[in-house]
């Protein structure tokens, strides 16, 4: 590998670790570039999916202090993303990759919309609540349960191919949940770097010969420091702010799945 390739490998690595702890689409930027420097296809998305866990571990313990008081839901939701994860790595290993790629950029815009008409259904679901004299914080039973479905399949989908799983989480997320956005990042982070994870000990265990493992490591080097960068300064973000950055590094990300 060129120094030059290096380089541009770290410094991808290093902006997907901090639009992961900002927004979580950051393999829409590793992925891509591996695939441009000549990497197959199932080795950058493996080689990308080691290498982002050090960005992972950086943005969520900068986003700490936000997951406090969403460890009740988080215990359903953890165990839904782990064994997600394990099914979308096993896929990755043993099925076409156009068989999920063709379905990716549907998933992608169908976050997206989530996203921007979150508040609606927040605001909506607000007004039922307090009509019904209930807490506006309360969780239903039937809520809890879409929420713990959609987060086994955005697991899923993140131990195949990884990228935009932080969009489509916070879209599930953001239509269930009376949370802040800050709030809801958090949580992203933490479910997809479990995620990753997952996939990270899956691929090691059964492709170690598959994986490029320079490539894993400059992105992990560039993803630690880029991770604690977009959480210092993305907690900072008013919630519509983040709210734009998410939907429009979506729709970059949409089209360069669309174009690779």
């Amino acid at each position: 590998m060129s120094l030059t390739h290096m380089i541009v490998i770290a410094l991808a690595g290093m902006a997907a670790g901090a639009i992961n702890s900002l927004v979580g689409s950051g393999t829409l930027i590793t992925f891509p570039t591996l695939v441009a420097l000549g990497f197959p296809p199932v080795t950058a998305t493996m080689s990308n999916a080691i290498g982002l866990v050090a960005g992972g571990v950086s943005g969520t313990w900068g986003y700490r202090k936000e997951l406090g008081g969403q460890w009740d839901r988080l215990r359903w939701q953890i165990p839904a993303s782990l064994i997600g994860a394990a099914i979308g790595a096993f896929l990755l290993l043993h099925l076409p990759e156009k068989v999920f790629i063709q379905i990716v950029p549907v998933l992608l815009i169908l976050a997206l919309v989530l996203v921007v008409i979150g508040p609606r259904i927040q605001a909506f679901a607000k007004s039922r609540a307090e009509a019904a004299g209930r807490s506006v914080s309360h969780v239903s039973p039937r809520r809890m349960t879409a929420l713990v479905a959609g987060t086994f399949a955005v697991g899923i989908y993140g131990g195949y191919f990884t990228a935009a799983q932080g969009i489509l989480l916070i879209g599930v997320m953001g239509a269930l949940l009376p949370e802040d956005m800050q709030r809801m990042n958090a949580a992203k982070n933490l479910l997809s770097l479990l995620v990753n994870i997952v996939a990270a000990v899956g691929y090691t265990l059964v492709a170690f010969d598959r994986v490029s493992w320079e490539a894993a490591g400059l992105i992990a080097v560039g993803s630690l420091f880029g991770g604690w960068l977009g959480a210092h300064y993305g907690r900072r973000l008013s919630p519509n702010v983040l709210r734009a950055v998410i939907v429009v590094v979506g729709l970059i990300g949409l089209y360069r799945l669309l174009t690779v």
